[in-house]
C-alpha cells in the first residue's frame, strides 16, 4: 500500500503565484474597488439627492457657513454656504463624464490613425508622425490650458481639450505595432489573396495592434484626472453652476491661511483616490498584457 503522505500532497507542493505577481494582483483588485466606489457614487448620487438623502450641491445654505464636519453636514460647509459632502459626491459623476468622454475621443481618433498611418507608410506616414510626435513634446497641462482658453467651459470642450494630449500617445503605439505587425507572413497571405486595405486593416491587423490600448486608457483617464482638476483650479474646467473637484479647491484656497481645511481636504483626497485605482488598474493590466513583464514574473 501506498503510504498517507504519499497520497497527499505536502502544503509545499502545491502551485503557487511569484510574490512579485500575487503582489500585483492585490494592487490590481484594490484599484478595481477604488475605481468601482466612484462609478457607483457616480451614479446613485442624483437619486441620493432626489430621495432627500443628500443636499442639492447647486443650493447654498444661508446657515451654517464654513461649518467643520458634523452629524448634519459630515464634511463640513464652504464660505457659500455649499454641503462639501454633497458636492464632493456630485464632483465624482463629472470627473467620470469628462474623463470617459475624453479618452473615448482619443482612442477613437488615435487608434485608426495609427492602423491607416502604420500601415500605407510614405508621405501621409511620415507628415502624421511629425505632427503627432510635435503635440507629444507639448507638456499634457499647458496644452490643456490652452486649448480651454480657446474652446471654454463645459463637458464637452474640457473632453476636447483634454482628448488633444492623449491621441498622440494612442498614435505612436498603435502605429508602431502596425509597422511591425505588417511583415508578418499572415498578412503578405491576405494582400496575396487579393485583400482589400480596408479587410486588412479590420480583420487581420486590429486585434494585433491594440494588446497595449486598455493600459494606455486606464493611465490617461487618472492622468485626466489630475489634469482636470488643475483647469478647475485655473477656473478653465466645467461652468460654476457643476460642482468640480478642481473648482472647489480654487473657492476652497482663501480659506485655508484662517483654518478651514475640510474645504480643501475632502476634494483633494477625491482627486487621490480616483487616480490612485486607476493607476493600479492600469499597471496591473501591464503586468498582464506585456509579455516582457508577464514573463519576468511569472515563469
Amino acid at each position: 500500500m501506498v503510504p498517507d503522505q504519499a497520497r497527499k500532497p505536502s502544503r509545499q507542493s502545491w502551485p503557487r503565484l511569484p510574490k512579485t505577481a500575487s503582489i500585483s494582483v492585490v494592487l490590481m483588485g484594490a484599484g478595481l474597488m477604488i475605481t468601482l466606489t466612484f462609478v457607483l457614487v457616480a451614479l446613485f448620487a442624483p437619486l441620493l439627492a432626489d430621495w432627500g438623502w443628500l443636499q442639492d450641491p447647486t443650493v447654498s445654505l444661508t446657515n451654517p457657513i464654513h461649518e467643520p464636519p458634523s452629524a448634519a453636514h459630515w464634511f463640513g460647509t464652504t464660505r457659500q454656504g455649499y454641503d462639501v459632502f454633497s458636492r464632493t459626491l456630485f464632483g465624482t459623476r463629472a470627473a467620470w463624464q469628462v474623463v470617459l468622454l475624453a479618452t473615448a475621443i482619443s482612442v477613437l481618433v488615435g487608434v485608426p490613425l495609427g492602423m491607416v498611418s502604420g500601415y500605407l507608410g510614405g508621405w501621409l506616414d511620415r507628415g502624421l508622425l511629425f505632427f503627432m510626435d510635435t503635440i507629444y513634446t507639448l507638456p499634457g497641462l499647458l496644452l490643456s490650458v490652452t486649448l480651454a482658453f480657446i474652446v471654454g467651459k463645459g463637458v464637452v470642450n474640457a473632453a476636447i481639450a483634454l482628448s488633444i494630449a492623449y491621441i498622440p500617445q494612442y498614435y505612436r503605439v498603435v502605429r508602431n505595432h502596425t509597422v511591425s505587425v505588417k511583415t508578418e507572413l499572415f498578412i503578405e497571405a491576405a494582400q496575396s489573396m487579393g485583400a482589400s486595405t480596408w479587410a486588412v486593416l479590420s480583420r487581420y491587423l486590429f486585434l494585433n495592434v491594440v494588446q497595449s490600448v486598455p493600459v494606455l486608457f486606464t493611465l490617461n483617464a487618472a492622468d485626466a484626472v489630475l489634469i482636470l482638476g488643475g483647469l478647475g483650479f485655473l477656473g478653465l474646467g466645467l461652468p460654476e453652476q457643476i460642482p468640480e473637484w478642481g473648482d472647489s479647491l480654487r473657492q476652497a484656497l482663501d480659506a485655508l491661511p484662517t483654518g478651514i481645511w475640510w474645504t480643501a481636504l475632502f476634494p483633494g483626497l477625491a482627486i487621490t483616490l480616483m487616480v490612485t485605482g486607476l493607476s493600479l488598474i492600469g499597471e496591473g493590466l501591464n503586468e498582464f498584457i506585456n509579455p516582457l513583464l508577464r514573463r519576468e514574473n511569472w515563469d
